[in-house]
């Protein structure tokens, strides 16, 4: 369980649809999570939650769990696949209006899309709470590091197959990556969204290939460590 500590909770849920090259909400964990957290450690003072042999935590949490209250940050990966059910929608609304927050990763094209936004709009109603995109000069985006533009890092395995030639996943209906994100009544992001762009890849993998790491992970990096410190304060 989740203790004092930040943590950063995987998203369990159910899959209604499915993605090329996807795998559901195990995509990128654990060590997506296992990393970023290690290296928000190393390059801040925050205290991250670690077991009784030190390694850093991780945990997988359902919507419908009471332990999600425990969870300082969620994400979730690969959610062009997913579908809430209403509980799951009542839990989840309540968790974001006290103060939760949720980052979406890795979903491609315009399916994908039209899947998520569909699915949070039974969480958050447009009409309230409009998706909107992350402006470079956003706060968000300057928490410790100067995020110049959203990085497009697609998974290594697509990677490696095209000789590194592209990043885009979905050729033209990809080609672009986004940071959007949900806000409340009082402007606090309760919702982010990195898509057409897979960030969590840059942590998984950084120790696998060193032309992976250098082309994208200080990028991965920079944008993940700024999203949890803005998290974290807002």
């Amino acid at each position: 369980m989740p203790d004092a500590s930040f943590v950063i909770c995987r998203v369990s849920y159910r899959s209604v649809r499915v993605e090329p090259m996807g795998i559901g909400w195990q995509t990128d964990y654990p060590f997506a999570e296992i990393n970023l957290t290690t290296r928000l450690a190393e390059l801040t003072k925050t205290r991250i939650s670690r077991d009784e042999n030190g390694r850093t935590n991780h945990f997988v949490v359902r919507l419908i769990d009471d332990t999600l209250f425990n969870c300082p940050l969620i994400l979730a990966s690969d959610v062009g696949s997913l579908g809430f059910t209403a509980p799951e929608i009542e839990r989840l609304r309540t968790y974001l209006l006290k103060g939760g927050f949720l980052w979406v990763d890795d979903f491609w094209g315009t399916q994908a899309w039209r899947q998520w936004s569909n699915e949070i709009a039974k969480v958050l109603p447009p009409a309230e709470y409009p998706i909107e995109d992350v402006p470079m000069d956003d706060p968000m985006l300057k928490s410790m590091f100067e995020v110049a533009q959203i990085p497009q890092i697609t998974n290594i395995q697509f990677w490696r197959g095209v000789g590194g030639q592209t990043t885009s996943e979905r050729g033209s209906d990809s080609s672009q990556a986004y940071l959007r994100a949900i806000r409340d009544r009082h402007g606090r992001a309760m919702v982010v969204m990195t898509f057409n762009t897979d960030v969590a890849d840059s942590w998984e993998r950084e120790g696998e290939d060193p032309g992976f790491f250098y082309q994208f992970s200080p990028d991965g990096y920079a944008l993940g460590i700024d999203v949890l410190l803005h998290a974290m304060t807002h």
